[in-house]
């Protein structure tokens, strides 16, 4: 996911920002200059959000949705802490409230993709 959305954006914003004749090229310039940081990064995020979730559903010894909202803002929050509290903590309500939505639309869609029980007819009246 990371790889094939960074690569895309930078590919494009590398087009856009060259000369006619030789977007293409700048566009793959830009794409394999920036892909490794944007991977590193991605790596990075995914491997403390798992860290983190696995340690909290350690903690509270159940496996629901505060688990992933929670490391999602641990997450976020670590990341950023080297630009002050105030960044740390705008960062970590983001990556909450980030990972609050992904889990709802999860949650919706899982409800709404469900297989319903059949319908029991009523008895028949006498």
């Amino acid at each position: 996911m990371g790889a094939i959305g960074g690569g895309t954006w930078h590919f494009i914003k590398g087009a856009r920002n060259s000369p006619y004749g030789e977007r293409f090229r700048g566009g793959m310039n830009a794409m394999r200059s920036r892909g490794p940081i944007i991977g590193g990064n991605f790596a990075v995020w995914g491997s403390m959000f798992s860290t983190f979730e696995c340690v909290l559903k350690g903690i509270r010894q159940k496996e629901d949705p505060w688990n992933s909202i929670g490391s999602g803002a641990i997450t976020g929050g670590l990341l950023a802490a080297r630009g002050g509290w105030k960044a740390a903590s705008v960062s970590a309500v983001f990556g909450g409230v980030l990972l609050a939505l992904i889990e709802g639309m999860g949650i919706a869609m899982g409800r709404m993709f469900a297989q319903q029980p059949p319908a029991i007819a009523p008895p028949p009246s006498q």
